[in-house]
C-alpha cells in the first residue's frame, strides 16, 4: 500500500489519476472507464511489479539470514538458536567461514594468542584480512564455560557508522584484587557480515538489528536523476501549459458557451494526451535496457552497472576527475629505489644491498677499525632494512604448500616487505604482541610489540615501538609523507631534493626514521598513553596528544621509492578522451613530482602543453595574481598541491574555477578525500553537463558520490570504490567505450524516443482539437475505449520503443573520430529547439491528418474515426521508419507486427471503428451536439467543394 500511494508524488500519475477519477463523475463522463483507468493501471502495475519483486528478493535474503543457527553460550552449554533471536548480551560461537550475525566484542579465540582473521569485503569492500584480538583477561580463562560466571562490566559507546573506530572498556571484578579496567578499540570488535577467516570465536554481542555498523552503512544513496529526466521534467510542465492554453481556447472561442467550467473540464479530459503518461515507464524500460547492453558489452568485460537511472549522463560528460594509484596505474608496486643520504641504490644495485647485510650478520665481532667506511655503511643498511622489515602492518601467513605469502591493507606494504625478504630480511612471524624476522644467515631476530600507531589517510603515517628481545632495545620506528616527517626528523638537507628527484621518475617515496627510547623515556610515555586510551572523552584526541610528544627529533634513516606501473592502453585512452572534448583532472594524495611525472608519462598532458605549478602559496593575493596571470595560458598544464588548493577552495572558488575552465589538464597533489569532494561539487555546480569521477580506493568514494557520474575499478585495495559507484569497470581503457558508445547511443535514443512519445500524444490531441472546432467546439471524443487505450499500446508502443536498438554510428566509428562526441555536450539531441519543432510537425501531422480526411471523403463521414485512425497509425509507423538510422531486425519485426495487428484489429473490433459509437447516447450530454453536425454537414458542401477543389488545383 506504501508502494502505490508513494507512486503518486509524482505529477504525471497524479495527474492521470484525477482524470481517471473524473470518469465517474457524470457530467465529465466521455466513453468507457477503460479508456483512462487502464493506462494508469498498467503503467503504475509496471513500476509496482519491479519494486514489489526487488523487495521480495530482499524479504527472501533477509529469512534466509534471519534463520541462519548459531550457538550461544549459556549455563548449559552451547545451544543453537536463529539469529533473529540474538540479542545483546549473548555469547556467540563462530566458526571458521561463518558470517557474523551481530556486532560481537571478542572475548576468546582457538588460536592461544587469541588472535584471529576477519575478512570485511562485505562490509568495507577490502580485500585484505584483518587481524582481531580477544580481551586478555577472558583469553586467559582455562575453559569456555568460565565466561558464564565471569564478573564483568563492559562499556560500549553509542552506536555510529565509522566501522574503523570505538570506544569502550572492559573492567574486570575480582573479590581478592582490585577491578583491572582494559580499554578497548576496534581490533577487539567483530562487525556484523564479516566472515571469521581463521579458527574459532566466542564474542559477547554488544549492537544488534539496526545499531549495528553494517545496518548502519546500508543507507539507501539518494536516488540519482539525469540531466535528461530533468529536462523531459521541463517539457512537460510545457505540456501542461499548451494543455490549459488550448482548453481555454477553445472554450473562449465557443464565447464560454453554457456552463463553460464543465466543458473546459471535459476538454481537459479529452486533450489529457497531450502529456503522455507512458512517458516515464518507457524511459525507465529504456534505461534498463541500456543497463543491460552495456554489462553485456564484450568490450568491457565485467562491467557493473549499479545506477540504471542516469546511463544517458554517459553522453553528457564534460570533465572526468581521476583518481591515480590504482585508477591510471596498476597498483602493482615494486621497490625500485632506496636513498641513504649520501649513497642511493637502484634495482641494479639491490645485490649490493644483500652483499652489505650479509656481511654485517656473518662478521658483526669481526669488522675492524680498517673496514670502517664499509662497516658504517653495512650498518646503515641494516638499520633502514630492518626498519622496512619491522614497520609495517603486514601478516605472513604459510600455506599448506609450505609457500611464504603476506596479507596487508596496501599494496606498498606488501612491495616493501617482499624486498626485505629478497635482501635477505625475511618476515616469518607477526601477532598482536610479536615479530620474528629472518636473517641472511639464518637466525632468527625477535622483537617484542610495544605499541603501534596505524595509518590513517588524515596522519600519512605509521610508527611502531619494539624491544628486541636480545638487547632489551626499545625502538620507535615510524614511515610516511615527506611533507609530514620532513618535521619530525633531524639533519633532512637532502630529504626534499631527493623525493624530488624520485618523484620525477614516477617512484612513490616514503620517508623511513627512527628514534631509540630509553627505558625511563618509554614508561613514562606508555603510562601517559594508557591513561589516554582509557579516556571516555575524545579518546582518540587524547591518544594523538600523546602520541605527538615521540615524533621529534628523529633519526633519519632513508627514503623509498616505489614505482607503480600505467594501467594497460591508458595513453590511448586518454588520447580518445581528450580529443572528445573532455576536460580531464588527476586529483591524487601523492607529491607533486611523482603526480606530474605520471601526468606526463601517461599523456595526460600533451606534448605542446606547459606544466605550471603552484605550490606552497599561502598568500591569497599572491594566488589571485598567479591565477589571473594563468587565465591567458589555455594551453597550460596546472599542478596544484593540497594547500593551495585548500586556499583556492576557501577564499578563491570562483577564480579559480574561471581560471582553469580552459585548461586541457590539472593535476592537483596532496589531495585529501574531502578536497577531492569539495573539487567534485565546485565543478559540478559551475556546468551544466556532467562531471564523472573515478577511483579505486577507499579515499574516492566521497568524490565518486559527489559527482553526476560515479565509475569505480576494481582495484588492489579493494570494492570498497566500486560499490559505492554508479559502474563499475575492472579497467581504466573501458572508461572510453563506456562514454564514447554506450554514452551516445543511451542519450541518443532516451533523447528520439521521448519525443516520439510526445509527437505520439500530441498529434491525436490536435486531431481531437480540429475536430473539436470543426463541429462547433463540442468536447465530444474522437477515440474512445479500446482505439484510445490501443493508440499508445499495442498499435504504437513496440516500433517506437525498438528505437532503443538504433545506432547512429558504428562502434568502429565512435572510438575513431572521438570529435563526435562534441556533438552531445551541446544537448542537441533534446532541446526546446527540436520540442518545438516536434510540436509543429504535429499540428502539421494532425491538421493535415484531420481536414485531409473531411476533404478528401466528405462522402463517407460514418467512416471519419476509422480513416482518420488508420492515417494515424500509417503515421506513425511510417515517422518511425524515416528516424531508424540502423536498421535491426527486432525493429522491422516490431513495424511488420504492429501492421498485421492493426489490419486484423479493424475486422475484429469492427463497432470500435465505426463513427456512431462515441459512447452510450443516453449518457453523453453532447450527443444532441453531434446530430446537429451531421445534419449541418450537407450545408457545408459547397463550401467543401470549394476548398476540395482548391486542394486539387494546389496539388
Amino acid at each position: 500500500m506504501v508502494i502505490f500511494l508513494g507512486k503518486f508524488k509524482f505529477f504525471l500519475n497524479l495527474y492521470f489519476l484525477f482524470v481517471a477519477l473524473s470518469q465517474f463523475i457524470p457530467a465529465l463522463k466521455i466513453g468507457y472507464l477503460v479508456t483512462y483507468i487502464g493506462p494508469l493501471v498498467f503503467i503504475l502495475s509496471v513500476t509496482i511489479s519491479k519494486e514489489a519483486y526487488d523487495d521480495l528478493q530482499r524479504k527472501k535474503r533477509d529469512n534466509e539470514e534471519n534463520s541462519q543457527k548459531y550457538e550461544i553460550l549459556t549455563e548449559d552449554g552451547f545451544r543453537y538458536i536463529p539469529s533473529s533471536k540474538i540479542k545483546v548480551g549473548h555469547l556467540v560461537r563462530i566458526h571458521e567461514n561463518q558470517r557474523v550475525p551481530a556486532d560481537l566484542l571478542l572475548l576468546r579465540t582457538s588460536n592461544v594468542n587469541g588472535e584471529c582473521f576477519i575478512r570485511t569485503d562485505q562490509l568495507d569492500g577490502e580485500t585484505d584480512w584483518k587481524l582481531r584480538t580477544a580481551v586478555s583477561t577472558t583469553q586467559h580463562l582455562e575453559f569456555d564455560s568460565q565466561l558464564c560466571d565471569y564478573q564483568a562490566s563492559i562499556y560500549a559507546e553509542e552506536p555510529h557508522k565509522d566501522i574503523y573506530k570505538f570506544i569502550g572498556t572492559f573492567t574486570s571484578f575480582s573479590s581478592d584484587s582490585d577491578n583491572v579496567s582494559t580499554p578497548l578499540n576496534v581490533e577487539n570488535t567483530i562487525w556484523a557480515n564479516t566472515v571469521l577467516a581463521s579458527g574459532s570465536a566466542i564474542g559477547l554481542v554488544i549492537y544488534t538489528g539496526r545499531d549495528t555498523r553494517s545496518v548502519m552503512n546500508t543507507s539507501f544513496p539518494k536516488t540519482k536523476v539525469g540531466k535528461i529526466d530533468w529536462e523531459i521534467n521541463r517539457l512537460a510542465k510545457i505540456l501542461c501549459v499548451v494543455t490549459l492554453s488550448l482548453t481555454f481556447a477553445l472554450i473562449a472561442i465557443s464565447n464560454f458557451r453554457g456552463i463553460w467550467y464543465i466543458t473546459w473540464l471535459r476538454f481537459l479530459i479529452i486533450l489529457s494526451s497531450i502529456i503522455p503518461i507512458s512517458l516515464r515507464v518507457n524511459l525507465d524500460l529504456g534505461k534498463t535496457y541500456y543497463s543491460y547492453d552495456i554489462m553485456h558489452d564484450k568490450n568491457i568485460p565485467e562491467t557493473i552497472v549499479r545506477t540504471s537511472t542516469i546511463p544517458e549522463e554517459l553522453g553528457r560528460v564534460e570533465y572526468i576527475l581521476s583518481d591515480k594509484t590504482g585508477t591510471l596505474t596498476k597498483n602493482e608496486m615494486e621497490l625500485k629505489q632506496i636513498h641513504l643520504g649520501t649513497l642511493s641504490y637502484t634495482t641494479e644495485a639491490m645485490e649490493e644491498i644483500r652483499s652489505n647485510l650479509l656481511m654485517i650478520y656473518e662478521n658483526q665481532n669481526e669488522l675492524n677499525m680498517r673496514f670502517k667506511r664499509s662497516k658504517d655503511m653495512a650498518n646503515r643498511i641494516r638499520d633502514i632494512v630492518l626498519a622496512l622489515a619491522i614497520c609495517h602492518n603486514v601478516t605472513p601467513i604459510i600455506s599448506e604448500d609450505g609457500k611464504l605469502t603476506y596479507e596487508a591493507s596496501s599494496p606498498d606494504e606488501i612491495a616493501i616487505v617482499k624486498w626485505t625478504e629478497d635482501v635477505g630480511m625475511t618476515l616469518i612471524y607477526r601477532d598482536t604482541k610479536k615479530i620474528k624476522l629472518r636473517t641472511p644467515i639464518d637466525t632468527i631476530l625477535e622483537f617484542t610489540i610495544l605499541e603501534i600507531f596505524p595509518f590513517t589517510s588524515e596522519t600519512k603515517r605509521m610508527g611502531i615501538i619494539v624491544r628486541d628481545d636480545i638487547t632489551n632495545e626499545i625502538t620507535f620506528y615510524m614511515k610516511g609523507a615527506d611533507s609530514v616527517l620532513s618535521k619530525m626528523v633531524l639533519f633532512n638537507d637532502w630529504l626534499e631534493e631527493e623525493c624530488g628527484n624520485m618523484g620525477r621518475k614516477g617512484l612513490r617515496t616514503l620517508v623511513i626514521a627512527r628514534k631509540k627510547l630509553s627505558y625511563d623515556v618509554y614508561e613514562e610515555f606508555q603510562q601517559k598513553y594508557d591513561q589516554a586510551k582509557l579516556s571516555v572523552i575524545d579518546r582518540n584526541g587524547e591518544m594523538e596528544r600523546v602520541q605527538n610528544t615521540l615524533e621529534n627529533d628523529l633519526e633519519l634513516l632513508g627514503l623509498t621509492g616505489v614505482e607503480d606501473k600505467l594501467q594497460d592502453n591508458v595513453k590511448p585512452t586518454l588520447e580518445l578522451l581528450r580529443n572528445s572534448g573532455i576536460k580531464i583532472w588527476m586529483l591524487t594524495g601523492d607529491k607533486v613530482e611523482t603526480a606530474s611525472c605520471i601526468a606526463v608519462s601517461s599523456k595526460l598532458v600533451s606534448r605542446n602543453s606547459s606544466i605550471i605549478q603552484f605550490c606552497k602559496i599561502h598568500d591569497i593575493i599572491e594566488l589571485k595574481e598567479m591565477l589571473v596571470g594563468l587565465s591567458s595560458m589555455t594551453e597550460a598544464c596546472l599542478v596544484i598541491d593540497g594547500e593551495t588548493l585548500q586556499l583556492c577552495l576557501t577564499s578563491c572558488r570562483d577564480l579559480f574555477y574561471e581560471t582553469t575552465k580552459n585548461l586541457p589538464a590539472v593535476v592537483c597533489c596532496r589531495c585529501s578525500p574531502t578536497q577531492k569532494a569539495e573539487v567534485t561539487k565546485l565543478i559540478k555546480s559551475k556546468i551544466k553537463n556532467c562531471v564523472c569521477a573515478i577511483g579505486d580506493g577507499g579515499n574516492d568514494v566521497s568524490m565518486i558520490q559527489s559527482a553526476d557520474v560515479g565509475v569505480g575499478i576494481v582495484g588492489k585495495e579493494g570494492k570498497q570504490a566500486s560499490l559505492a559507484a554508479d559502474f563499475s569497470i575492472n579497467q581504466f581503457q573501458f572508461l572510453a567505450p563506456l562514454l564514447l558508445w554506450h554514452g551516445r547511443n543511451s542519450y541518443k535514443r532516451s533523447a528520439a524516443l521521448s519525443q516520439f512519445i510526445i509527437h505520439r500524444g500530441l498529434i491525436i490531441a490536435v486531431i481531437q482539437t480540429v475536430f473539436s472546432a470543426l463541429f462547433y467546439f463540442a468536447p465530444i471524443a474522437l477515440y474512445q475505449g479500446l482505439l484510445l487505450v490501443g493508440y499508445s499500446t499495442v498499435f504504437t508502443s513496440g516500433p517506437v520503443f525498438s528505437l532503443v536498438l538504433d545506432k547512429d554510428i558504428t562502434f568502429a566509428t565512435a572510438m575513431k573520430y572521438p570529435e563526435l562526441y562534441k556533438e552531445l555536450l551541446k544537448g542537441r539531441s533534446l532541446s526546446f529547439k527540436t520540442f518545438f519543432q516536434w510540436m509543429l510537425t504535429s499540428v502539421y501531422q494532425g491538421g493535415i491528418i484531420m481536414t485531409g480526411s473531411i476533404l478528401l471523403f466528405e462522402d463517407q463521414f460514418q467512416n471519419i474515426k476509422s480513416i482518420t485512425f488508420t492515417a494515424l497509425i500509417l503515421n506513425e509507423l511510417l515517422m518511425v521508419a524515416f528516424e531508424v538510422k540502423t536498421w535491426h531486425r527486432t525493429m522491422i519485426l516490431a513495424e511488420v507486427v504492429t501492421l498485421l495487428f492493426y489490419i486484423s484489429s479493424m475486422f475484429y473490433l469492427k463497432t470500435d471503428f465505426e463513427y456512431h459509437n462515441t459512447g452510450p447516447v443516453e449518457e453523453d450530454p453532447e450527443y444532441d451536439t453531434i446530430v446537429k453536425a451531421n445534419n449541418m454537414t450537407a450545408d457545408i458542401d459547397d463550401e467543401i467543394l470549394i476548398i476540395h477543389k482548391v486542394i486539387l488545383i494546389i496539388i
